[in-house]
């Protein structure tokens, strides 16, 4: 019976043992697979976190707004801008139009660039009067200021005021065009303290006060151009 149980014994160890190997087995590769599924979740997270601060810029309304009117009021103050190298008789005002020209154009860029990436429309550009819809738009009174409730963007020229100043030169067109500009800066400084005040977009703000405290100066420079000062 002895020499009967001995290989019974061995056939049973030998069964036990490779038992034990198939669950050492199965434990390894849970082990490599949880590896792998943590990895997987740890760059999905690094993935969603990295697109994060896009998809939350902190933005409102009041930025968009901002943006989406101020494009094309830039627009418009480049395209008077464009008119004096031509046009105009004096230095001053030919250095002036170059400034606001060099200080907006880079303006529109980011405040396109803002609109983009929030996933809102870029106001469109029709590259003559500086906005598509310009008698609709501007909204001027017969005293010729603007802001009336009909326009959603204060100092704006309407197509018919573009066009006589396009027709202007010398010293016509100085100061028909620092009058303008006069008022179309006031327009933007309105614009610019309502984002200061209601925005929530920091850049946004940054931008604003710089608005405000360039086109001050420049305000400043041509009411004394105009000798008002």
């Amino acid at each position: 019976m002895k020499t009967r149980s001995l290989p019974l014994r061995r056939a049973r160890l030998g069964r036990t043992t490779a038992v034990a190997a198939l669950a050492a087995a199965a434990v390894f590769l849970t082990g490599c697979g949880g590896e792998d599924d943590t990895a997987s979740s740890a760059h999905a997270g690094h993935s969603a976190s990295a697109t994060a601060p896009s998809a939350q810029s902190g933005h409102n309304a009041h930025d968009v707004t901002f943006a989406q009117q101020m494009i094309p009021h830039h627009r418009q103050a480049v395209a008077m801008a464009d008119l004096a190298p031509t046009r105009a008789q004096s230095q001053q005002v030919k250095d002036l139009a170059e400034k606001i020209k060099k200080a907006q154009d880079p303006e529109i860029t980011t405040m396109s660039g803002w609109l983009k990436a929030w996933g809102e429309q870029v106001p469109e550009d029709d590259g003559a009067d500086g906005m598509p819809g310009m008698d609709d738009m501007a909204g001027r009174d017969h005293s010729g200021h603007s802001g009336t409730s009909a326009s959603p963007m204060p100092g704006m020229m309407d197509h018919s005021e573009m066009e006589k100043l396009k027709k202007m030169s010398g010293a016509e067109f100085d100061r028909a065009f620092v009058q303008m500009m006069v008022e179309h800066h006031e327009g933007a400084l309105t614009m610019a303290r309502a984002e200061q005040s209601d925005g929530a977009y920091a850049p946004a703000r940054t931008l604003a006060e710089s608005v405000v405290a360039t086109q001050t100066v420049e305000i400043t420079e041509m009411k004394k151009l105009l000798g008002e000062q």
